[in-house]
């Protein structure tokens, strides 16, 4: 692997939004986090002027001040040495010269070796670069596992954080060539948790055999020998007593799972005097202490012997035996100090586990399987760790216990049970069609034994084939001679709502909505009669089938915040997907676009890359009502990338849609006509059965414009079947503007007119304005210009209240050809940007970084470098700074939109 390959395909992001941040950032991150290949990324990709990069030489002897020396040899200059800032101010000088005619960046690798005196004119230089706006950026790295030294403690710190799953499998497919297996390479990127030098030092110790998935891997994956060899000498200087309470802290973490630990419960196990300063590699705060790297710890523990290990748990026991709080803490450090199985003790844990908080609950499930010998209780126990670790967000996780509770032959209850978790995380964060093969064959193992759980597995595969854009097998998992039997004895409340849920499915499959209405409603009620989270998002979802946008986002709503409260991070990114559905389809986009940021941030950090993909969908879609071509496509790619390969039918139809809506949006009724044709006609590349028809309106409109009207009669009959369902409040006004579209000039009008009574029935801008832009349009090519005028103005107000700048700028346009006054009612200087390009300007004026704004609105720092670059040049401003200025002097009038 070369030295660029991590920064290419990890943290590419950062340097980017260097370049048009400028300023200084102390760059700082654990052992291994590659801080070095990030500078060499960052100089290697500057291009607006000169690169100086230093690095220090720690072996080789010098004189003092040798780094600041090496430094002034690039720019040819000598600096005084003295101890009164001389030098630094001598160095800023240098910098401003340089950076006089173009953009500097200074980059120094290990500025913490520099000596005192270099460090503090380096630093001294750096802050008035910082003061005075000098077009010069400074990059300067120090490790992280010990603090930032004094005379650099005032710049701002930037901290490269771990590779994100999918940015560290594509390293580990680049280093192998992609001879790995899925699951191995899972299980290294798992293990790395993001630190790419351990990834790599953990893809080297692999033999190919292992890599390809044909020999059994190393345990544990990250021994101490490859944990030591990661972090060199970060633990060098450390004294010997000392030592021991590295250790008890490590043990005191790995017990918990938690970053930090008791520091009183910590000193006392490891006999520490509180009066002595602290290991510079700990940290205390708030009366917890915790490792400044916890790749050092994890270390420090895989580097200790078995018996000092087992050592500092027993004395971590004793004292919180001695204390009274022998609970569930204590009986983990208990467990760490025996070997092989501990029935009594395995069963302790897990009776304790009951009432302890998430965290430890999993922890203590886990340990208590680990020590369980009889194989039905170690599965249960295994697949109860899972259960909890899936509901904290850590699905990978979660399939490695589920993987460890099918290691031995068990009870098809217990089986059953495992299945049916693993269905559920592969139903967030894998193919769909494995997720309803394991939910199937739970429902078929639970039958007998447990008729609720039975009941959740069969509509779980129904909801696994939705998801595929799979009617038949949808309707297969809901035939009531299946699990969900009404025949089923003592069936509780939550199988009742199961059961409501399989009726109004399978209605709205049989084209019989009708029926469907009855069992619906009453998923809907009972949801929302109880603070549960999985009920409130079944009737999150019934709600939306039924086209009760207003019962969608309560329930919605409720389900967040129940899930926020009982800790449910895995259940969090879901109910912003519903929340953010319903905000779309009751015309809300902006709302929808900030659930659907949130929820994709949610999702991202629980590793559910299905629940991501719809979230991408919302975003692209509300992106084409803005008009923002670059976000669009970002999202439409990120969206269709999982859709493909875990066979998501919904997420990539509705991709597409946004994508066809973008090219509408921005007159290319062609591109979009092109692009929906396959989605909306018969055939086998239709789009997912449930969201097709809601693709109809931009496809009529685009056939229309594009000259090809004929193409569209068909998909107005199927639509009309739609509208007719009641499931969209949108629909019945959007098929008589279909209808108008490809009416005869005689009977257009009155339809339009009622299309526009029927839009008052239902709340949003967008599609209210789209109907006015057309009728505009029509009036307009009639001649009846001062009707056309005063509809073009209703479109134009309704596209700006929602947002949507390309459309307003379709409905100004076709105004003006109408006669009337050019230019659009603007709001200042800032009414030229884009909604996208406002919130962009508005966070840099605020301070962020690109990165921090990129992070913010759930895009990569490259867009957002693109749209500032596009900000400057529509402002004709020239600088950050200039910006900030524009931007407030804009909210001071009030003149902004």
């Amino acid at each position: 692997m070369t030295g660029q390959t991590i920064p290419r395909q990890a943290i590419h992001r950062l340097p980017d939004g260097l370049r048009t941040d400028g300023g200084v950032h102390v760059v700082t991150g654990e052992p291994g986090c590659g801080r070095t290949r990030f500078l060499e990324y960052a100089a290697g990709s500057f291009r607006a002027g000169p690169v100086w990069h230093v690095r220090a030489q720690p072996g080789r002897s010098a004189p003092p001040l040798s780094g600041l020396h090496t430094l002034l040899r690039a720019a040819g200059r000598t600096v005084r040495v003295a101890g009164d800032g001389t030098a630094g101010e001598a160095l800023f000088d240098v910098l401003r010269a340089a950076a006089g005619a173009s953009p500097l960046l200074v980059c120094v690798d290990d500025a913490h070796l520099w000596d005192p005196a270099s460090r503090a004119a380096l630093g001294h230089a750096a802050a008035r670069v910082r003061a005075t706006g000098v077009r010069a950026g400074l990059l300067l790295t120090v490790p992280g596992h010990r603090p930032v030294d004094r005379e650099l403690a005032a710049l701002p710190v930037l901290r490269l954080g771990p590779l994100a799953p999918g940015d560290a499998a594509r390293v580990v497919d680049d280093v192998t060539g992609g001879a790995v297996d899925p699951g191995v390479r899972e299980e290294l990127v798992t293990a790395a948790e993001g630190n790419p030098a351990l990834l790599l030092a953990l893809v080297h110790r692999l033999s190919p055999a292992q890599l390809a998935g044909r020999r059994a891997l190393p345990r544990p994956l990250a021994d101490g020998e490859v944990l030591t060899g990661v972090v060199g000498g970060c633990l060098t200087g450390v004294p010997p007593d000392r030592a021991g309470l590295l250790l008890t802290t490590a043990a005191a973490v790995r017990a918990t799972g938690e970053p930090d630990a008791d520091a009183d419960l910590v000193r006392r196990a490891a006999g520490a005097d509180a009066a002595r300063p602290l290991p510079e590699v700990l940290v205390l705060a708030e009366g917890r202490l915790r490792f400044r790297s916890a790749l050092l710890g994890r270390a420090v523990y895989a580097g200790a012997p078995p018996e000092r290990r087992r050592a500092a748990h027993h004395a971590l026991a004793a004292c919180l035996a001695d204390t009274g709080a022998d609970g569930v803490l204590a009986l983990l450090h208990r467990s760490r100090t025996v070997t092989g199985p501990a029935p009594a003790l395995a069963a302790e844990l897990a009776a304790a586990a009951a009432s302890a908080p998430p965290g430890l609950r999993r922890g203590a499930l886990t340990r208590a399987a680990e020590l369980t010998a009889d194989g039905a209780e170690r599965a249960h126990r295994y697949t109860a760790a899972a259960a909890q670790a899936l509901l904290a967000g850590h699905s990978s996780e979660a399939l490695r216990l589920l993987d460890a509770a099918r290691s031995r032959p068990v009870p098809a209850s217990v089986r059953g049970g495992a299945e049916l978790l693993r269905g559920a995380v592969l139903l967030a964060d894998g193919p769909v069609d494995d997720a309803r093969e394991s939910f199937l064959l739970a429902a078929g193992l639970l039958t007998r034994a447990d008729h609720e759980a039975a009941d959740t597995a069969t509509l779980g595969a129904a909801d696994a084939a939705w998801a595929a854009g799979d009617p038949a097998s949808c309707l297969h998992a809901l035939t009531p001679t299946r699990a969900l039997s009404s025949g089923a004895p003592a069936a509780g409340p939550h199988s009742v709502l199961l059961r409501d849920h399989r009726d109004g499915m399978r209605a709205v499959l049989l084209g019989r909505f009708d029926r469907a209405a009855g069992p619906l409603r009453r998923v809907v009620e009972r949801g929302l009669s109880g603070d549960e989270p999985e009920p409130l998002l079944r009737s999150a979802s019934a709600a939306l089938m039924l086209g009760d946008t207003t019962a969608a986002r309560r329930a919605g709503a409720r389900a967040l915040a129940t899930a926020r409260t009982l800790g449910c991070a895995a259940l969090e990114p879901r109910a912003l997907e519903y929340l953010a559905y319903a905000e779309l389809r009751a015309g809300c986009h902006q709302l929808a676009r900030t659930h659907a940021e949130e929820g994709l941030r949610t999702a991202s950090r629980t590793g559910q890359r299905n629940t991501a993909a719809h979230h991408h969908a919302v975003l692209a879609l509300a992106a084409s009502i803005e008009g923002e071509r670059e976000i669009v496509a970002e999202h439409v790619a990120a969206a269709l990338r999982t859709a493909r390969r875990h066979g998501l039918a919904q997420a990539a139809t509705l991709a597409q849609w946004a994508a066809a809506r973008a090219d509408l949006g921005a007159g290319r009724p062609r591109e979009a006509a092109d692009r929906l044709g396959p989605l909306v006609r018969s055939g086998a590349r239709r789009g997912h059965f449930a969201v097709w028809m809601l693709a109809v309106p931009c496809f009529v409109e685009a056939t229309v414009l594009a000259g090809r009207p004929e193409h569209a009669a068909a998909a107005v009959e199927d639509f009309a079947l739609w509208a007719a369902c009641g499931a969209d409040p949108q629909a019945p006004a959007q098929l008589l503007r279909c209808r108008a579209l490809l009416a005869a000039p005689d009977a257009a009008d009155p339809l339009y007119l009622r299309a526009l009574d029927r839009h008052e029935e239902t709340a949003g801008d967008f599609e209210r304005a789209r109907t006015e832009l057309l009728y505009g349009k029509w009036l307009r090519r009639r001649r009846r210009l001062r009707e056309a005028r005063n509809r073009l103005g209703e479109a134009l107000m309704g596209f700006e209240r929602c947002g949507a700048h390309l459309w307003a700028q379709q409905a100004a346009a076709e105004s003006r050809a109408g006669g009337a006054a050019p230019g659009l009612p603007g709001a200042g200087e800032l009414s030229r940007l884009t909604p996208q390009q406002l919130r962009i300007a508005r966070r840099v004026a605020e301070g962020a970084t690109n990165r921090e704004v990129a992070l913010s609105l759930s895009v990569s720092t490259r867009t957002v470098d693109y749209h500032l670059r596009n900000i400057f040049a529509t402002l004709g401003v020239r600088s950050r700074v200039e910006l900030v200025r524009l931007v407030g002097q804009a909210e001071k009038t009030g003149a902004q939109p």
